[in-house]
């Protein structure tokens, strides 16, 4: 049997708090029982007799701001921190070629979604060009739980819902240098209608005057400096 089965089966464990003991106790994913060392089932077997994970609860942390600011590397670098887990949200749209389901999203059905709506098991959702996008709350609070700060990388829209769903919530706008590096940025695909290049501009206006609605305005002028200003503002 493998160890994740093991634990996932546990009154009280489940999959997601089985894998954070396998990580804290670095048993791979995979792993099988019979290959377990010495110190990795005496460590198992004290997380099975305390029979709960005892941590401090994490923050939750909002990271918004117009397009093109550098959310998703700003996202994508705090994965690497064992101290924060990045939500994934849910979708009603189709995968796309090498998505995959629980990891880039959560690939719902339009009724399975909105009987999450109806059933207030979404933190913040909306519809975005016919397809629905929310945040599933019970993973969230789950990974809470076991001590990890959580990263909910939305629109502003769903920052408000955020904001009053849970008041504690640590709300980020990330801000550009300047309005013209950001008009560089938004502007700079070739693909791009002058249409949708006006459309892209008018909606990044309106998410910069959203800016003090949050709790922390942090300027995106390299992302090292970022987080370094980002980071003890996100877990104090």
């Amino acid at each position: 049997m493998r160890v994740a089965d093991l634990l996932a089966a546990v009154p009280g464990i489940g999959k997601i708090r089985a894998a954070a003991i396998m990580e804290r106790r670095n048993i791979s994913p995979t792993r099988r029982i019979g290959g377990l060392g010495v110190h990795q089932l005496t460590g198992l077997r004290g997380e099975l007799a305390v029979g709960k994970i005892d941590t401090v609860r994490g923050n939750l942390i909002v990271i918004s701001g117009p397009g093109g600011v550098g959310k998703s590397t700003i996202t994508a670098a705090l994965r690497n921190d064992p101290r924060f887990w990045v939500s994934v949200s849910a979708t009603t749209r189709a995968p796309r070629v090498g998505e995959k389901d629980g990891v880039d999203y959560f690939f719902y059905s339009a009724e399975r979604f909105d009987n999450m709506v109806n059933a207030g098991e979404f933190l913040e959702w909306a519809e975005f060009a016919g397809n629905k996008y929310g945040t599933p709350r019970e993973p969230v609070e789950q990974w809470r739980d076991m001590g990890k700060h959580v990263i909910l990388e939305i629109e502003i829209d769903g920052a408000r819902q955020i904001r009053k769903d849970d008041p504690s919530a640590r709300l980020f706008f990330i801000s550009p240098p300047d309005w013209n590096e950001l008009v560089r940025r938004l502007t700079g695909r070739g693909t791009d209608s002058p249409e949708r290049r006006a459309a892209r501009l008018a909606l990044a206006e309106e998410e910069m005057a959203a800016s003090g609605e949050f709790d922390h305005i942090l300027v995106n002028d390299q992302v090292d400096q970022l987080l370094s200003r980002l980071i003890p503002l996100a877990i104090g």
